[in-house]
């Protein structure tokens, strides 16, 4: 389940509780307190067996004598008994609950046959199932709805009505959220502990508070993720809404204490969230300080564009022009944009001419703009007003220290002037300020605040703002982003790994050798330097006399992961008597150095000279919550010593690798320096690319290491490789169950032919769409265009394009018709389907090219996307035809749809896919 039932969570006409107390101090008499003394001002009852009453109200022996069914229960008693209450309040109608009780398991198993409560974990569960109850916790401090004065909890803070929702898996967070937040008089929407997450999860409040009105931004404290898809599809819908700002704890905690490759060493648990988080287009920070911040900002610049005045889009945002009066601040402050990883803007010489003409020839005559300590609020606003026009610019942080000759109040009305003067202008540049002091700023900042800009106390806290907005941004700008159309290549050789892989696992073994490896990369069209496996220095010999020219030898064992570690790996070797010579010595050291590892032989290849090339490393990971994880990094013997490296979870498009190689120092290298040219880096995202279909086909691949993959301006050859296989996998169809993000479905393709004999090819469907969508809008008549859209539009935005096409496969499915045959590629037809949270409804819509309506095209998209919702499980499919719209409404009667309802000249059709026991309908 998701968002079904929340509507009894957060507005709830009637609250029972049971578990309240008389008792000074206790946890009972703190959770009556709050709850009665909120302002809630629908009915709470309390349940009690042995009092007459709670805080002056009427208690009720039990959930049977209750005079109403309650919406919510709010449950406070020893863990046992709670699942018969839950059953007791799922049988009387209640429909949500928050259970504070501990004692579920979450401290593990306590000793021999005892699981610690994890057995009345599950009963909990399966009491609230017949009756679809939702339970928040168990083991949390409880909810919070200020505007409604719900306050569930056990909190020592009640606070004021807001627009921020804080969602946290650890009560603590809570108290300390509120104790930092009551003093700033920061207000909440809704406030939940989730504790052990038992049914309400992280992903049920974000799909919940994405479309909540009340809520402008959600803040999360998160320590884990159990249901990694329904997080992932969750947070992108939610962060495509509004501002989703998160806090990880534990970013330290140990990873896996000995890794069987640099690709597993390199995969740390916190880096893999940052992967995530990054993908599902939040921004993470790192305190509560932090977390406030960041949503003021973002609440105010969040869907401001960030290349309003000219570009910006290429620098990531993240140039910013500095205003000052003191040129101490303006060091401190370029000091903390280049730790933060921001860039100061390099000054277009227009805006370097209207500088020059409006102030002191003392200025400092560069960014930061330095414009004296004297200077008055005329000379703040011609300087504004310049950078504010500069193409060169994504946003301008003013400050000012106070002195005895100029006036911080003018000075702060000049920039708030300035500002203003350039919205009315549409020209939405960011504005932050810091004005620096105390008693004689304090009316600046009033100023400052009423005008709402966001202003902070020092440099460095305003620049965190700034690059808080910047990181936001590009994190929004990959979902938005729309990757290049790339040509179809050939088809990966699936069967072939399979084979290789059936092989490994028929003989037990984990790995695959270092030639079965490249194999498999070879059938997934990634360069390789494919090696001979021999058995014996005497074979070694021969194949370097076969290969021709100076060799690489390397020990070939299943328990040798690291080969140059042991002396396992000699180079440059010239003809077959230094390769007889070498593989003895080889095998000599390698027995002492591992004397149990089982040696099966050497290999031997070519040696590769690229003397310009750069070493790297790609591979994927196996992460317990999100499945695979892409890695990318500068390689080498010394990967875990330079530690360069960006992780992104699959699938890749041209895109997100691009913006995974961005991440790294290694980036700047290979796009050339020197004498040194730069490396083909559409090689490299391609070959992340197909190593991401290689995981996403192929179940039994559980990691990948390939270090090192010469990079240079010729392109890319993977030297050596490594594959974990997970057993567990054998037999699997594909691998795509694993990933917390579905990947294009390929399965959905077909071939089909119309009644008059045309030819039809249908796919989901892909972000690299977006430029043909466009495009065939434009054809579309005026008229077709109002019957889908239900407006007049004369073009359609590159960014409604880029949302239309850049799907959730895991919610949502747009299937679009080609000719299968012919010249002409352009798009015939798309029919869209959009599933709740729930997967319970979902809602059709279809677009057919004019020109060729009447032909069948429509009804045999619906049938293929009704033929998918059915295999989806979903459970009916609706939407809404205008109702001059004959043509459509013919079709939904032919295929059994129902007329629902019509409403300001739309009509509301339903087609129930499945019966009430649960059976296709």
């Amino acid at each position: 389940m998701t968002i079904r039932n929340l509507d009894a969570l957060f507005k709830p006409r009637s609250i029972a509780l049971v578990g309240g107390s008389r008792r000074d101090g206790s946890l009972g008499a703190v959770l009556a307190r709050n709850l009665f003394k909120g302002g809630f001002e629908g009915p709470i009852l309390p349940v009690h067996p042995r009092h007459e009453s709670l805080e002056g109200v009427l208690a009720y022996p039990s959930v049977a004598a209750l005079p109403i069914a309650p919406d919510l229960a709010v449950i406070a008693t020893p863990p046992e008994s709670v699942p018969q209450l839950i059953a007791e309040f799922g049988a009387r109608g209640t429909r949500a609950a928050v259970v504070i009780t501990a004692g579920f398991g979450e401290g593990g198993a306590r000793k021999d046959g005892d699981d610690g409560g994890a057995g009345l974990k599950q009963q909990l569960l399966d009491a609230a199932k017949p009756h679809l109850l939702r339970i928040v916790g168990p083991n949390c401090l409880g909810m919070m709805v200020p505007k409604l004065g719900i306050n569930a909890s056990f909190a020592h803070v009640a606070p004021p009505p807001g627009d921020l929702a804080f969602v946290t898996q650890s009560g603590a967070m809570v108290t300390a959220m509120l104790d930092w937040a009551a003093p700033r008089n920061i207000g909440f929407s809704k406030i939940v502990s989730l504790g052990d997450k038992a049914d309400v999860d992280f992903g049920d409040l974000l799909d919940y508070l994405a479309m909540d009105a009340e809520t402008r931004a959600i803040l999360l404290y998160v320590e884990s993720v159990a249901h990694a898809r329904k997080f992932m599809s969750a947070a992108r819908i939610a962060a495509r809404n509004k501002p989703v700002i998160v806090i990880k704890g534990g970013r330290h905690a140990e990873g896996a204490k000995a890794a069987a490759s640099h690709t597993g060493a390199l995969a740390g648990a916190d880096a893999v969230y940052d992967a995530v988080f990054a993908r599902a287009g939040m921004l993470r920070v790192y305190s509560l300080e932090e977390l406030f911040d960041a949503a003021e900002t973002l609440s105010n610049y969040a869907t401001a564009n960030s290349t309003a005045a000219g570009g910006g889009d290429e620098a990531g945002g993240a140039r910013l022009a500095i205003l000052t009066n003191g040129g101490g601040l303006g060091v401190l402050a370029t000091d903390a944009l280049i730790d933060e990883g921001g860039k100061l803007a390099d000054l277009a010489p227009q805006t370097l001419a209207a500088l020059d003409a409006n102030l002191p020839k003392t200025w400092s005559r560069g960014n930061p703009v330095d414009i004296i300590g004297d200077a008055p609020g005329s000379r703040y606003k011609a300087a504004m007003e310049a950078l504010l026009g500069d193409p060169n610019t994504d946003a301008v942080l003013a400050m000012h220290c106070p002195v005895a000759v100029a006036d911080p109040a003018e000075a702060a009305q000049a920039v708030i002037g300035a500002f203003q003067e350039n919205e009315k202008k549409s020209r939405h540049r960011p504005v932050f300020a810091a004005w620096v002091g105390d008693y004689a700023v304090a009316g600046a900042r009033r100023l400052i605040d009423r005008a709402g800009l966001p202003q902070y106390p020092t440099p460095e806290q305003a620049v965190r703002a700034f690059m808080h907005l910047a990181r936001y941004r590009h994190n929004q700008s990959l979902l938005m982003r729309v990757p290049p159309s790339v040509p179809e290549t050939a088809a990966p050789d699936t069967a072939a790994v399979r084979k290789i892989i059936a092989g490994a696992l028929a003989e037990d073994r984990e790995w695959l050798n270092e030639a079965e490896a490249k194999q498999a990369l070879a059938a997934y069209g990634i360069p390789t330097l494919l090696a001979e496996v021999v058995a014996d220095p005497s074979e070694a010999g021969a194949a370097a006399a076969r290969i021709g020219g100076p060799v690489a030898l390397k020990i070939l064992s299943r328990d040798i992961t690291h080969k140059s570690d042991i002396g396992g790996v000699m180079l440059d070797l010239e003809g077959a008597e230094a390769v007889v010579r070498a593989a003895e010595a080889m095998l000599k050291r390698v027995s002492e150095a591992a004397p149990d590892a089982r040696l099966q032989g050497f290999t031997v290849q070519a040696m590769c000279r690229r003397p310009q090339a750069e070493e790297l490393i790609i591979g994927v990971v196996s992460d317990p919550q999100f499945g695979p994880v892409m890695l990318f990094g500068q390689g080498g013997t010394a990967v875990e010593v330079i530690n360069d490296k960006a992780l992104a979870l699959p699938p890749l498009d041209p895109v997100l690798a691009e913006a995974m190689m961005q991440q790294t120092r290694v980036y700047k290298l290979l796009q050339g320096y020197r004498d040194r040219p730069p490396a083909a880096l559409n090689e490299i995202a391609n070959a992340l690319i197909r190593l991401s279909q290689l995981v996403i086909d192929i179940a039994e691949v559980s990691e990948v290491d390939i270090n090192p993959l010469l990079a240079d301006s010729a392109g890319v050859i993977a030297l050596d490789a490594r594959i974990r296989l997970d057993a567990v996998q054998a037999g699997k169809s594909s691998g795509s169950e694993r990933l917390a993000i579905r990947p294009y479905p390929k399965s959905l393709e077909q071939t089909f032919t119309l009644p008059d004999g045309q030819k039809i090819f249908v796919r989901p469907l892909r972000p690299d769409d977006a430029p043909g969508l466009r495009s065939g809008f434009k054809r579309l008549d005026p008229e077709d265009v109002r019957m889908r859209f239900f407006s007049h539009m004369r073009e359609m935005s590159p960014t409604m394009a880029a949302r239309l096409t850049q799907l959730d496969y895991n919610r949502e499915m747009a299937l679009a018709a080609f000719p299968a045959e012919g010249t002409d590629r352009r798009g015939l037809g798309i029919v869209r389907l959009v599933a709740d949270p729930d997967n319970q409804r979902a809602e059709f819509a279809i677009t057919i090219r004019s020109e060729d309506k009447g032909r069948g095209l429509g009804r045999a998209l619906m049938e293929r996307i009704m033929d998918y919702a059915v295999r989806r499980g979903v459970g009916e499919i609706w939407g809404d035809v205008l109702a001059d719209n004959r043509r459509m409404l013919t079709l939904c009667d032919e295929l059994g749809f129902e007329r629902a309802g019509v409403e300001d000249g739309i009509v509301h059709v339903r087609r129930p896919l499945r019966a009430a026991d649960g059976s296709g309908a």
